[in-house]
């Protein structure tokens, strides 16, 4: 049985190392953009020049606005691609399940949370601190998310066991060699 939890083909080699560097680049990206979201909301919060803040706002205010929910949408997609073409799978192993609840977790946050407080801060034009807090909080999502993929902690889950006592019962012994019979 090949493919996921889904039955999906996996992914060619050239197919899987493609999709593996659109996925990489992007979390990067991601990362990379909630770190310069912190620095211009530090900035904002800690500057005592009125127009500076303003200006850091306003440029919070362009990335949330344009790149947040896109770069996140593209995290998730190549994240769940690579996932269902490739022997890990979407919920086979624990490492991977919680990176997708996390990645859908921290973009349903990133649209309901980060972009209100920065569109209110830059409105309010003063320093607010919660431009600080959802990037931190964001932040660390992103890099345990890396670190778990790094690591691949944890093991199977349960259905991810399920899966490999299917594999190893649908093999046979044949002349005291095992196969693996295919469907």
């Amino acid at each position: 049985m090949r493919g996921s939890v889904f039955h999906v083909k996996h992914l060619t080699s050239s197919a899987r190392r493609g999709v593996l560097v659109i996925h990489v680049a992007v979390s990067v990206g991601w990362l990379g953009l909630t770190i310069g979201l912190l620095a211009l909301g530090i900035t904002a919060y800690t500057c005592a020049d009125a127009p500076m803040t303003e200006a850091a706002y306003r440029s919070m205010k362009v990335f949330g606005d344009w790149l947040v929910i896109p770069v996140g949408l593209l995290t998730l997609l190549s994240g769940v691609v690579l996932s269902l073409g490739t022997h890990w799978g979407l919920a086979r192993h624990r490492w991977v399940w919680i990176k997708f609840w996390l990645t859908l977790a921290t973009l349903a946050a990133s649209a309901l949370a980060l972009r209100p407080q920065i569109n209110a801060a830059a409105a309010a034009g003063h320093p607010d601190l919660s431009p600080v807090a959802a990037p931190t909080v964001a932040s660390a999502a992103y890099f345990f998310m890396t670190a778990i993929s790094v690591l691949k902690p944890w093991g199977l889950t349960a259905r991810g066991r399920e899966h490999r006592n299917k594999r190893q019962t649908s093999r046979k012994a044949v002349d005291g060699v095992r196969t693996h019979q295919r469907a």
